[in-house]
């Protein structure tokens, strides 16, 4: 009896001390020009300038690649020039904040958040059928070769699965079709 008394009480102290810990981090504050990043960590402005300089940059050199491996010929640039607009991520200002959308959820009933759902949905899908107009269009300039290596790269991109192992490509994560030259 007195082992399990022991336990007992290694565990409410274990516990308060960890109560103890999430309420001091709770009341941290944040470095001035800083704000709390996707995982809880003070992010400064420059370091989110700095990410997204170098998201923009490879970004860009994904599209050069691919722009090469298809031989994109003079002709041909028009029309890549609307595929690659038609791929572009929205910025964020241009999507819904999950946060934002979750707090204003909370009051909701369940068909309410049901029908949300939904209609996010249907947001998602028209976004996927203008991109697939656009690709279509795309497709339409290309020459059987260039095809075939559109297709394989995309084949490869779809297969594999997205970013962090999910499901979809370049379509998926709302990138672009250059994310395919990496694979």
């Amino acid at each position: 009896m007195t082992t399990f008394r022991k336990n007992l009480l290694s565990a409410l102290a274990a516990l308060s001390m960890g109560a103890t810990a999430l309420g001091a981090h709770a009341q941290a504050q944040t470095p001035d020009g800083a704000s709390q990043g996707r995982y809880g960590h003070a992010v400064s402005q420059e370091q989110r300038a700095a990410f997204k300089a170098k998201r923009a940059e490879s970004h860009a050199r994904r599209v050069a690649q691919l722009h090469d491996e298809l031989k994109i010929t003079p002709a041909q640039e028009n029309a890549w020039n609307a595929f690659v607009a038609s791929m572009t991520p929205q910025p964020r200002g241009a999507r819904p904040d999950a946060h934002a959308d979750r707090s204003a959820q909370a009051g909701l009933s369940a068909p309410q958040r049901m029908a949300r759902h939904i209609e996010r949905q249907k947001q998602h899908t028209a976004m996927l059928e203008q991109r697939l107009g656009a690709v279509n269009s795309f497709y339409a300039v290309l020459t059987p070769e260039q095809k075939k290596t559109f297709d394989d790269k995309a084949a490869r991109l779809q297969g594999r699965g997205g970013k962090h192992g999910g499901p979809g490509g370049w379509q998926h994560r709302g990138g672009d079709a250059a994310d395919s030259a990496r694979g």
